[in-house]
């Protein structure tokens, strides 16, 4: 299949740029995978969507304030280091501003100077390793001198960084928010839980990879990223139990989706499991574990409608992208989300 086969035409004004209000406020498109029918409520109304004995599927990763912003040493000139993966000796694959000027030997301050930093090596596709000095744990100096690392289709600056997390995240290590989980509140997810729906958490660190164009003319040629990704023995048994009583696994995200279609079985069949994937998910894929999907929306040309369209079909999808559009939804990371069922 050709990449312009997943194009389809966003106006700028559709992207949205800042959180709702309210989570669960946010629009949510219904689509019947099965027949391209589409319906519109608000993310509020996903229990009425629900039946007891349906499981949740959700991502508890959380986001690194990994952006950071120094100097340059010697001379003070500006610098910015957004933090990748965790290679272990305090040394981070990160991607690098101004890029010329920090090659290998290149030193950084950041802050009041409690955190320091010099550039170890380049790696391909211009990241660099980046060794970094400081007292104390890094996960507080990072909490305290990082910013958000919001997508670069956001121009607007974050006033809540909690805003940019999940309510249900909890272990560090995302370069990115797992989006689709944005609309959650705890009060949702408890009168979900009441009707007899089970939630279920897995674990992938959502990397800057997601988004990357596809810049290849067939899909089938684009290098997929990794990422890494747990998915807890509680877990697996739940999602177990849920098919062999008769209920759907729906998962919360791509990132969640990725992760159970990585280590099921090809019976479908869940073990508790880590490790890295770089698994490729398009039309003609064919799904061993999920049964709903919650998402937002994606970018054109992306892998992640890519992953969407195998799922409800190509045609479908696109349809109902067209309508989002007509219909005037918020896009991508602070916009509104689809149930795909």
């Amino acid at each position: 299949m050709k990449t312009s086969d997943f194009y389809y035409d966003l106006p700028q004004e559709l992207i949205a740029q800042t959180p709702m209000e309210r989570r669960d406020g946010s629009r949510l498109m219904t689509v019947d995978r099965r027949t391209g029918e589409t319906g519109h409520r608000h993310f509020y109304d996903l229990p009425s969507l629900l039946r007891p004995g349906d499981c949740l599927i959700m991502n508890d990763s959380r986001v690194l304030p990994a952006r950071l912003l120094g100097r340059r040493l010697p001379g003070g000139g500006i610098c910015e280091v957004l933090l990748l993966t965790d290679r272990g000796d305090n040394i981070w694959e990160c991607l690098v501003r101004p890029g010329r000027k920090l090659r290998t030997g290149a030193q950084m301050t950041f802050g009041d100077g409690s955190l320091l930093a010099e550039v170890v090596s380049e790696e391909a596709e211009g990241n660099r390793l980046v060794r970094f000095r400081y007292d104390g744990i890094f996960l507080e100096v990072l909490e305290r001198l990082g910013k958000m690392p919001l997508p670069p289709y956001i121009k607007e600056e974050l006033q809540d960084r909690e805003r940019y997390q999940t309510v249900y995240s909890k272990v560090l290590g995302s370069a990115a928010a797992p989006t689709a989980g944005l609309h959650f509140t705890p009060e949702l997810l408890e009168k979900m839980e009441a009707q007899g729906v089970c939630l279920g958490y897995v674990t992938l660190h959502v990397g800057l990879g997601t988004f990357r164009p596809v810049k290849e003319d067939s899909i089938e040629d684009h290098p997929m990223h990794s990422e890494f990704c747990t998915i807890p023995p509680e877990t697996a048994e739940l999602i177990n139990q849920t098919k062999v009583n008769g209920g759907r696994v729906i998962c919360v995200g791509t990132t969640s989706c990725r992760t159970l279609e990585s280590w099921a079985g090809k019976d479908g069949r869940m073990e508790a499991r880590s490790g890295w994937t770089n698994i490729y998910i398009y039309p003609g894929y064919r799904f061993k574990v999920m049964d709903g999907l919650v998402t937002n929306f994606h970018l054109p040309e992306s892998t992640l409608i890519m992953l969407v369209s195998a799922f409800a079909g190509r045609e479908s999808v696109l349809a109902a992208y067209r309508e989002a559009v007509e219909k005037k939804y918020r896009f991508f990371s602070f916009g509104d989300a689809m149930f795909l069922s």
